[in-house]
């Protein structure tokens, strides 16, 4: 009964007030009207009276780097928001920042050396290592105690992701065009120092020390049929054109519904 009356009483302020103005969400070009306070009244309700178990469970922030599978030289930061669903699993969703107003662009998928190894030689192609990205200290745990860190980063080290981005919100202030199969770096002098250093000096972390403190974390060997593009040859979506199957099982007609 509580919550029923916080959410009625939230919703009546909303109407009563009008509109108002989020400096975040007008800091990142939020694409069309900025949210209504009822909106967020709303929100405000749902989160009372609503299970979000598979959201709760995000317990563990990354951050990282990513560039596209096909372009090395298109690259960005990715903040990773991650739950493990097993001891040899995690599943993270990305977005560009770590602020509420910040917005989801991708998904990864990370399982271990053994996991990996199961998979088919085609599907082993569409994932990365995550060796370097751990022993150069790129990959980070915010606010994590070092101790605690070092200790999550000798798991991660083995292990391979999967990564699919899904909005490049640095170019489009909308989610246009298809999902993008991104990878991680392998070796040093690859990614944007500038962008590095910038991450850097925002989460008050240093990768050079991070890269010292991890000395002593073996360097895994890597299945050579991960990080595809080091061949030359990578994979990358594109959209083709199908014959629509109706609901009873049956290829459509070429005719419209009218």
């Amino acid at each position: 009964m509580r919550r029923i009356i916080v959410l009625c009483s939230l919703v009546l302020l909303a109407c009563s007030a009008g509109t108002l103005a989020w400096t975040a969400e007008q800091e990142r070009g939020t694409p069309g009207e900025e949210k209504r306070l009822k909106s967020r009244a709303l929100e405000a309700g749902a989160e009372l009276m609503q299970n979000m178990e598979p959201v709760e469970a995000l317990n563990m922030y990354l951050d990282g780097f990513h560039f596209y599978a096909d372009d090395a030289g298109h690259q960005m930061e990715a903040h990773h928001f991650c739950s493990q669903i097993g001891e040899e699993m995690h599943q993270c969703v990305i977005y560009d920042g770590n602020e509420t107003a910040s917005r989801l662009i991708g998904v990864e998928y990370i399982v271990s050396k053994r996991l990996y190894g199961q998979l088919p030689k085609e599907e082993k192609r569409l994932w990365h290592s995550h060796h370097y990205e751990v022993k150069s200290g790129q990959l980070v745990a915010p606010g994590v105690p070092e101790f605690a860190e070092h200790e999550l980063m000798e798991k991660l080290v083995s292990t391979y992701g999967k990564t699919w981005h899904t909005w490049d919100s640095h170019k489009h202030k909308l989610p246009v065009g298809i999902p993008a199969l991104m990878m991680g770096f392998t070796e040093d002098g690859q990614i944007n120092e500038r962008m590095l250093k910038a991450r850097d000096e925002r989460l008050d972390v240093s990768t050079q020390e991070k890269r010292e403190g991890r000395e002593d974390i073996p360097m895994p060997e890597v299945d050579p049929d991960a990080n595809s593009w080091q061949s030359g040859k990578t994979y990358q979506l594109g959209l083709k054109q199908k014959n629509f199957q109706g609901f009873d099982g049956k290829q459509a007609d070429a005719q419209r519904s009218k």
